[in-house]
């Protein structure tokens, strides 16, 4: 490994993830078997793929822990909030996404992670009826007793650092408001004075974390950490924050799948999204407040790599449009349907169909690991704000909107910014461009 900045991974790492639902249970379950070598972390970057680093005579291929120094999975302690108060054993034989056979070998370990009581507000996820939650009279107080959880959670597990991973179900869409959301000392007084409507229980959590010195992951697409006041609590808590909304199913696709019709000068009339999936987020989402936040998150992806102010006779009008269905009988197992009408030579229309039987927590888990290791890395390498190198994560990545900066949405431009952002912190250069 090259002389480096970076911080040694000593001691243990305390992941705490919000929400001990489908997608937490299968990232703990995952993690644990593989620790006892029973299974493999299929999916995850930071555990299988390899970035060139040097030139010429000099190339090799590495992977990321042989260039950056992240955390072994063995130095990893899973702690939780959730509104129900069942054990991560219990959610995941109730989720059913993964058989009892890939559970049961690490019962006692999923048993002792109990959740403790969440910072919940029902009026921003209508469809959930758990009672585990806390009883605080302010989203200040929230805060207050979050900040409590972190501290108790990191002395009991003999913790030398924390990382919190919003898993949770997506809350309703709260609109940015420069009035509350502007600055750090608006959004703290906000909090004070309870203002329910602009403060949502996520950025209880993320404030809470941030003040902690854990460096916070919005899985959801939530507004949480994308408004300046928590890009000014990071720059203060000098941590790093990233979002939002992981890239699991059909945006991976139309990241990966879109850059075909760019590249190849091809036209598109539209691009028609649906989904159906039957877990607790496909209930929260059929819940039009709570989809809305979804949806924005959905669409922002085709416009930022089809431009049309890049080529007018190309993408001009085009209608995009993305659906969610809640339909019990599929639980986890998601499906989505892309139908993408494109147009050729002289302007004949084409069609093209993807059909994607995903598992929406198979493909979430993986995910959950890298950003959890990969902000850590960032934390102990200085660096902290949004993290713009998570974008290839993420489906709606942070960008600094009030200046401009628009998101890169492009999958392998996403990928050359991880790479390069690896390599930096390795002690490597930073070698590859993003075109």
């Amino acid at each position: 490994m090259k002389q480096n900045n970076v911080k040694p991974a000593e001691g243990k790492l305390g992941i705490l993830v919000v929400g001990n639902g489908a997608v937490a249970t299968t990232f703990m379950t995952g993690v644990l078997m593989t620790r006892k070598g029973l299974t493999k972390p299929i999916g995850s970057m930071t555990q299988y793929d390899k970035i060139r680093v040097g030139k010429g005579a000099d190339k090799k291929y590495l992977p990321y822990k042989d260039i950056v120094p992240l955390t072994d999975l063995n130095d990893i302690v899973f702690g939780c909030w959730d509104v129900y108060p069942q054990n991560a054993y219990q959610s995941a034989m109730y989720c059913e996404v993964l058989k009892e056979k890939d559970i049961n070998p690490v019962k006692d370990e999923l048993e002792q992670i109990i959740p403790m009581k969440a910072a919940f507000d029902k009026n921003f996820a209508k469809r959930l009826e758990g009672d585990n939650v806390k009883d605080c009279k302010t989203r200040w107080e929230m805060t207050e007793a979050l900040r409590q959880d972190i501290r108790d959670f990191k002395a009991k597990n003999d913790c030398a650092r924390i990382v919190v991973l919003w898993a949770a179900s997506t809350e309703i869409y709260v609109p940015v408001n420069m009035e509350v959301h502007d600055t750090l000392e608006h959004l703290e007084a906000a909090m004070k004075a309870n203002d329910t409507e602009n403060i949502a229980p996520s950025m209880c959590y993320a404030y809470a974390a941030l003040a902690e010195g854990a460096p916070f992951i919005m899985g959801a697409p939530n507004t949480t950490v994308d408004i300046p006041a928590m890009w000014e609590m990071a720059e203060k808590t000098k941590m790093p924050i990233s979002g939002k909304d992981f890239k699991t199913g059909q945006t991976l696709v139309k990241s990966g799948f879109s850059p075909i019709i760019g590249t190849r000068c091809l036209g598109l009339s539209g691009w028609f999204s649906t989904n159906i999936l039957g877990n607790r987020d496909g209930l929260v989402l059929d819940e039009p407040a709570n989809f809305r936040t979804k949806e924005v998150s959905k669409l922002s992806t085709l416009e930022t790599i089809l431009k049309p102010e890049d080529q007018p006779d190309l993408y001009t009008d085009y209608y995009h449009k993305v659906r969610i269905n809640y339909y019990p009988p599929r639980n986890d197992n998601k499906e989505g349907w892309d139908n993408i009408d494109i147009f050729g030579w002289m302007g004949y229309p084409m069609q093209i169909k993807i059909n994607f039987l995903c598992r929406d927590s198979i493909l979430a888990a993986p995910l959950c690991l890298d950003l959890c290791l990969l902000s850590d890395l960032a934390a102990r390498a200085g660096r902290y704000g949004i993290q713009r190198f998570l974008s290839f994560y993420l489906k709606s990545p942070m960008h600094d909107y009030t200046k401009g900066e628009e998101a890169i949405n492009h999958l392998y431009q996403q990928y050359t910014m991880l790479k390069n952002a690896i390599r930096e912190m390795g002690g490597y250069e930073a070698d590859e461009e993003i075109d």
